[in-house]
């Protein structure tokens, strides 16, 4: 059973009023054309809903039917009204959610800016964000669950809008005491027979890494998988293979010289482009479209 809410809306008006004329008034339709809608709702539903023949001057009575009816639409109606005072706020972003997933690097090294930057201007919106791989982020997008997402891995996805955000520098870093790392151009034989640490499948660092290596034909005898860009860096200080990682997770590690860059075997340089995805059929919300205005901003980057 459906309840048509265009002969639900007559009914409450008439309901609450008192009166098939007054709610003619107040829903700007005639007398006749109220009476017909709640005809049609009592037709609709097998059920009486307004007492006939005993109401006098005293106006209309509902039925025990009507009665239940009358509640349940005060409900449906109170929250329509809610809605809409709800929607009138978020179209000037004084209220709202907004949901940003973010890849593991993004959310630990690009994002917290922008968010404090978009929370500055917009303090009553909820932020929420999530973190995982690219994969995980895309399909969070895909299923609704987060509105956008910032990845680091491109994604090849009818349903998703991709688009350049920001480039990442990357470094490919062994243990100091490593004969690769003291090399002053090592061979691209040297760098494929190392161990090579490597992110897991669906990681945009672990594709950025696949991408070099399949232009390079650098086809490691071993790999080791990790499930964090940090874990490989402490374990590239440990000394148990080289990686290939952002310039800005290495950073301090490298002032500690607790590990080394190498001299990449090639002069093109090691940069993978960060992108925003969207879901294509999905329209922006104000707080998206104020989210995206505030990544457009030429913030600090990560240090």
């Amino acid at each position: 059973m459906r309840i048509n809410l265009h002969l639900l809306r007559i009914f409450f008006t008439v309901a609450e009023r008192k009166s098939f004329s007054r709610a003619a008034e107040a829903l700007f339709i005639s007398q006749p054309a109220v009476s017909k809608g709640v005809r049609e709702l009592e037709h609709q539903l097998e059920l009486p809903l307004f007492e006939r023949g005993g109401a006098g001057a005293r106006g209309v009575r509902l039925t025990a039917d009507g009665a239940a009816l009358f509640d349940h639409a005060r409900g449906i109606f109170a929250l329509e009204r809610a809605a809409t005072e709800d929607l009138r706020a978020r179209v000037g972003v004084k209220r709202g959610r907004l949901s940003v997933a973010a890849s593991t690097t993004i959310a630990g090294y690009w994002l917290a800016p922008y968010a404090a930057e978009f929370f500055r201007e917009f303090p009553s919106i909820e932020l929420r964000i999530g973190v995982g791989n690219t994969q995980m982020a895309c399909q969070g997008v895909i299923e609704c669950e987060f509105d956008l997402a910032l990845v680091e891995g491109a994604v090849d996805d009818p349903r998703i809008v991709a688009t350049h955000w920001r480039d990442d520098r990357l470094r490919i870093v062994a243990h100091p005491d490593a004969a690769l790392a003291r090399r002053r151009k090592p061979t691209l034989q040297e760098v494929t027979d190392q161990v090579w640490l490597l992110r897991e499948p669906g990681s945009g660092t672990r594709d950025a890494t696949e991408r070099m290596m399949r232009d390079h034909g650098i086809s490691p005898k071993r790999n080791i998988e990790f499930g964090s860009n940090e874990g490989i860096a402490r374990a590239v200080a440990c000394g148990l293979g080289i990686a290939m990682l952002p310039a800005h997770v290495l950073r301090d590690l490298i002032a500690l010289e607790q590990v080394r860059s190498v001299n990449y075997p090639s002069d093109l340089p090691l940069v993978r482009r960060l992108f925003l995805l969207r879901l294509k059929e999905r329209p922006s919300s104000p707080a998206v479209r104020a989210f995206c205005d505030v990544l457009q901003r030429r913030l600090e980057e990560p240090r």
